[in-house]
C-alpha cells in the first residue's frame, strides 16, 4: 500500500509541475515547439522563420488595398497554401499561392516565389 501512496504523491507533484511550467513558458513569449508535419503548416512556418521581401508590384497592390505587412503576417500565420495553383518544384524558383481565411476583413490571395531560401511576395490580390 505504501507504494501506491508514493506513486500518487509523485504523479500529483508531476502534474502540478507541468501546469506551472506551461504557465511560465506561455507567459515568456517563447515559441513552443509544435507539430508542423502537414505541408501547409510547414510552408507557413518556413515563411515566418525565413522572412520575406515585397516586390514593387506587391507594395503597390498593398497600398491600393490599404493594407500593411502586419496583415500579410497574419495571412502567413493562419492562411491556407493552395498546392493546386502552386508550383513548388519549378526551376529555378518555385512559387506558392496562399489564401487568407474568409473571416478576415479583406480576404486576399498572395503569390510568393522561393529562390535560394528567400521568399519574395510577387502579388497581393483581393479574393
Amino acid at each position: 500500500m505504501k507504494i501506491l501512496y508514493r506513486l500518487g504523491y509523485y504523479l500529483g507533484g508531476f502534474a502540478i509541475g507541468l501546469i506551472l511550467l506551461a504557465f511560465f513558458v506561455k507567459g515568456s513569449g517563447v515559441e513552443l515547439p509544435s507539430c508542423d508535419y502537414m505541408p501547409n503548416a510547414r510552408v507557413l512556418k518556413t515563411i515566418r522563420n525565413n522572412g520575406y521581401i515585397l516586390s514593387n508590384q506587391a507594395e503597390k497592390q498593398l497600398q491600393e488595398l490599404k493594407l500593411d505587412t502586419s496583415y500579410l503576417n497574419t495571412v502567413f500565420l493562419e492562411g491556407e497554401v493552395d498546392f493546386d495553383k502552386s508550383d513548388t518544384r519549378k526551376e529555378p524558383c518555385g512559387f506558392y499561392t496562399i489564401h487568407s481565411q474568409e473571416t478576415m476583413p479583406t480576404p486576399i490571395t498572395t503569390t510568393l516565389e522561393l529562390c535560394d531560401e528567400q521568399f519574395e511576395v510577387l502579388t497581393v490580390t483581393k479574393k
